[in-house]
């Protein structure tokens, strides 16, 4: 049966909106079980990768409740996270109050991004290139809005190398969360999209290659995790 939060074209968005919307409120709880807390540590890892200084200006794409902007404010940068879900933004503006560093949360599009050219010094966007509609448009974006050396940086599910390790993965993926979907969030569907929508996804090579065919220099993919998951990283020429 298909995902009903999986579609393609013109409905993609809208269904995308929707599931964020049901599992707003549990995002961080079931993103701390599915992963033993680990994504915490991706993300850092992400925020460390921009190399950012005090007083640059950095954009987190996708930022839902803010995990990879506050990483990146830590550094001393002024930062940007959009996001087009409103549940997702209004629980990243509570966390705010919270944490240290200047981190202004606005409503946007991805694919259609408020800002000019060579705006940023770093752009990155964790577990939600996948997402798009379209990937490379959304990479084109990515690159408009970032200054010459400026890093690109994406953090998303991967696709393992190792067959037995990927079968197994690809395993939980399709078993257990969507339970912790279900148990926490009260929808098994909003969980098993991860794996249907990763079935899609280029995952971290063909990210990369998607990079290099852009233009962008320096590529990299880390692998976390057995390649479980990914971070591309790339510097604007």
């Amino acid at each position: 049966m298909a995902n009903p939060f999986y579609q393609t074209g013109e409905q993609r968005a809208g269904r995308v909106q929707q599931l964020f919307g049901t599992i707003a409120r549990r995002y961080d709880l079931i993103n701390d079980l599915q992963s033993l807390g680990l994504h915490r540590r991706w993300k850092r890892r992400l925020a460390r990768l921009a190399r950012l200084r005090p007083g640059d200006r950095a954009l987190d794409l996708c930022c839902g409740t803010g995990d990879v902007a506050f990483a990146l404010a830590q550094t001393g940068a002024e930062v940007t996270g959009l996001d087009f879900s409103p549940a997702m933004l209004e629980v990243a503006r509570a966390r705010a109050a919270r944490q240290p560093g200047r981190v202004t949360f606005l409503p946007g599009d991805t694919l259609h991004l408020p800002f000019a050219d060579n705006a940023f010094d770093a752009v990155t966007i964790g577990y939600g290139l996948r997402n798009l509609a379209d990937f490379e448009a959304g990479l084109a974006e990515m690159q408009r809005v970032a200054r010459p050396g400026g890093r690109l940086l994406v953090l998303d599910f991967g696709r393992p190398s190792n067959p037995v390790w990927r079968g197994l993965y690809f395993a939980y993926l399709r078993l257990a969360v969507p339970v912790f979907g279900r148990l926490f969030a009260g929808s098994s569907d909003a969980y098993a999209y991860i794996l249907e929508s990763l079935r899609h996804y280029p995952g971290q090579q063909g990210v990369a290659e998607l990079m290099r065919r852009r233009g962008l220099a320096n590529v990299v993919v880390h692998d976390l995790l057995g390649g479980a998951m990914g971070i591309d990283s790339a510097e604007k020429s």
